[in-house]
């Protein structure tokens, strides 16, 4: 377990810096297109999930790391924010964009405790101080957040939040998933894009749909390190 962690670590830290198209066999090997077909599925009226942006305030979070929950955080704030400033839920959209490796706070806890994404992203469950085999953002214990009375995931939602997650980066991560795994590489693929949360809208990559909320309207924040 303790080389996993090793070899989870030592990807990570190549993704921060950066990497090549040619070190990526997804990119590169025709057998992976067959990837492409669930994701096909799931971009039928992707345009339109961006209609959905509604009202007088509008922000999109770009999400590209964990970094300790801000990126849906920051989600909650600027409704919190807006409603102290007399704007109702209705008048206000906030979106987040989880991309690179923020996309982990995009699945679900069984694809986090199957594939050990808290070690792949760095975030540790602030229970047991170890790498996170659950969620903690979706929705969070009293512990999960810095501060108590902010909303997860799932309440966001419910208020009008949107939240989208990076194809690109889906794919990155379980090929690499795979590999260390020793698993089928499209499996685990189709695995992830099932494993999404519910109402998480997949999006061809992150960067894309930054740009489709901007094109709505939406003002740009970078919610990560």
């Amino acid at each position: 377990m303790k080389n996993n962690n090793k070899s989870r670590r030592k990807f990570f830290s190549a993704m921060a810096l950066g990497v090549t198209a040619t070190s990526l066999p997804f990119l590169t090997n025709t057998a992976y297109a067959a990837s492409d077909e669930l994701a096909a599925t799931k971009f039928v009226r992707v345009e339109d999930w961006f209609d959905q942006i509604k009202g007088s305030h509008r922000i999109v979070y770009d999400g590209s790391t964990p970094h300790g929950g801000l990126p849906v955080i920051w989600n909650w704030a600027f409704y919190a924010s807006n409603n102290e400033t007399g704007s109702a839920d209705s008048d206000i959209t906030a979106m987040t964009v989880f991309r690179h490796s923020g996309l982990m706070y995009a699945f679900n806890d069984q694809i986090w405790k199957k594939y050990q994404l808290g070690a792949i992203a760095g975030v540790n469950d602030p229970y047991t101080d170890a790498p996170s085999l659950r969620n903690t953002v979706y929705e969070p214990k009293e512990k999960d957040f810095p501060l108590p009375g902010i909303d997860g995931v799932k309440r966001l939602q419910e208020r009008g939040a949107l939240f989208c997650a990076c194809n690109l980066a889906t794919k990155v991560f379980s090929s690499v998933a795979a590999k260390n795994m020793n698993l089928d590489p499209i499996e685990v693929y189709n695995d992830w894009v099932n494993g999404l949360l519910p109402g998480i809208q997949l999006v061809p990559s992150g960067v894309w749909a930054l740009g489709r909320a901007q094109e709505k309207g939406c003002g740009y924040i970078f919610a990560g390190g």
